[in-house]
């Protein structure tokens, strides 16, 4: 079996996010360390460690949307599935987490672009993948290759309201892209929105979840590693009480020929 990791790194880095959006993780080193153990053992001198040194530890401070993770329908909006509440990360049934994986090609796509539920529709066509119920859809846009750069937030297309309701309607609970946002970049959807008047067009894929529950990851990593399909995902987030995602390290699983057959 392969196992391809499909997440990005929590690390200090300012194209990741947006300006002031970012982790800071501040780094503590063996030689800084040593007192910290010590405390714990009265009597013991730094001399009696071996090298003199303690421990390498960091301390973190971060958003939930940092890094590679997974968002749920709370983030989204207080309701699901037309008006229930909606649920939090910590009561995201773990079952949508694991299932067979699909990939979607869009890189394609300009910046910016949205796709809608007629491209959505070809893109399975033309793999020719049948979308059951526990699938998860991961979608891989221009925006992976330029990831490390400033260029990166925004880049990509997005996902369409109507294309996420689209694989919601067949069963898919979790989906996925390598961008930034499941939507399409702020900076290209703030334009149509000035330009058209329609409030409606901010943030609609997300906004999907309001119609039928589902969970997206973001800053995904590695889908051009993948076959359109054939292969297992798992992508259990971290449980955080009341949080609207939780980081997470998807994998893919590809099973050779003979684990096939």
């Amino acid at each position: 079996m392969q196992l391809i990791d499909l997440s990005r790194p929590l690390e200090n880095t300012e194209y990741a996010d947006p300006p002031g959006l970012g982790p800071q993780i501040t780094y503590f080193s063996h030689d800084q360390t040593a007192d910290q153990i010590l405390q714990f053992f009265p009597g013991v001198t730094r001399d009696q460690l071996p090298g003199g040194e303690g421990w390498a530890v960091e301390k973190v401070a971060l958003s939930t949307h940092n890094g590679t993770h997974l968002d749920a329908p709370y983030h989204y909006h207080s309701t699901m599935d037309g008006g229930k509440r909606a649920i939090t990360i910590d009561e995201v049934p773990l079952d949508w987490c694991i299932g067979r994986g699909v990939k979607l090609d869009f890189r394609h796509f300009p910046d910016g672009h949205v796709v809608t539920a007629e491209e959505m529709a070809a893109e399975f066509t033309r793999i020719g993948h049948d979308l059951r119920p526990g699938d998860i859809v991961l979608v891989n846009t221009a925006a992976a290759a330029k990831y490390g750069t400033p260029d990166y937030v925004p880049a990509g297309c997005g996902i369409g309201r109507a294309a996420t309701n689209w694989l919601t309607q067949r069963g898919m609970r979790v989906c996925g892209t390598d961008a930034w946002s499941w939507d399409a970049p702020f900076t290209h959807t703030a334009q149509k929105v000035a330009e058209t008047g329609d409030a409606s067009l901010i943030w609609e894929g997300h906004r999907a979840g309001m119609d039928r529950a589902y969970c997206h990851m973001e800053k995904l990593a590695n889908l051009d590693q993948l076959p359109d399909s054939g292969f297992e995902v798992q992508c259990f987030p971290v449980k955080i009480k009341g949080a609207s995602a939780g980081w997470c390290r998807p994998v893919a699983m590809l099973r050779n020929e003979r684990e096939q057959e």
